[in-house]
């Protein structure tokens, strides 16, 4: 079942880039729609009625896919989810959430498994280097970044924290999630424990 995600607001970023911190303790408050609705529009939105998205991609490849583990948003269903930025929507692909094992293959960084969502980032890169040829993974982790900094900026605009994770076992995080494109990066979201 595919679900429609709410609309954008306009969000301002006055003093955002001063407060962006990299969060790794997350109070037990659930997230919204909206905010999961901004997050992943912020991530990997489509931006104009040519399909361009909120970063930038070497010869507009998109090589990306974002996936979400829910543990805890409000009248969303726990599971794992794709984001679907034609339609800006998700689409569950799991139906139990996986943030315990996420986090065991992260090497036991645990606050990934109390995270109300974690933002999984994975890339197809033969649609860039099929282009680029091997500059072309260069430009998917460039990408990578551009989509993570995004994250980080609308995570703190809307008063939740978060952080990059890299440390993982790349095969046990393709197939925990049963995805076939390589995971980059974890994001867990989640309000700032000092928030609470």
């Amino acid at each position: 079942m595919e679900i429609l995600l709410p609309e954008i607001e306009e969000i301002k970023l006055e003093d955002v880039l001063l407060k962006r911190r990299s969060i790794r303790e997350y109070s037990s408050t659930p997230l919204t729609l909206k905010e999961l609705s901004h997050l992943l529009f912020a991530a990997y939105g489509i931006t104009d009625s040519r399909g361009f998205k909120t970063v930038p991609s070497a010869g507009a490849t998109y090589p990306l896919e974002i996936y979400v583990n829910v543990r805890d948003v409000v009248n969303l269903e726990e599971g794992v989810y794709k984001y679907i930025p034609e339609k800006h929507s998700i689409v569950r692909i799991l139906d139990e959430e996986v943030g315990q094992k996420l986090a065991l293959a992260s090497l036991k960084q645990m606050f990934i498994a109390v995270a109300p969502i974690v933002i999984i980032i994975a890339a197809d890169f033969e649609r860039t280097t099929r282009v680029y040829g091997d500059r072309g993974f260069r430009y998917v982790y460039m990408e990578v970044g551009h989509v993570a900094q995004n994250i980080y900026l609308m995570a703190t605009s809307l008063g939740l924290g978060t952080v990059s994770v890299g440390a993982f076992y790349d095969s046990e995080i393709k197939n925990i999630l049963g995805i076939d494109e390589y995971p980059l990066l974890l994001m867990p979201v989640g309000v700032p424990l000092s928030e609470e």
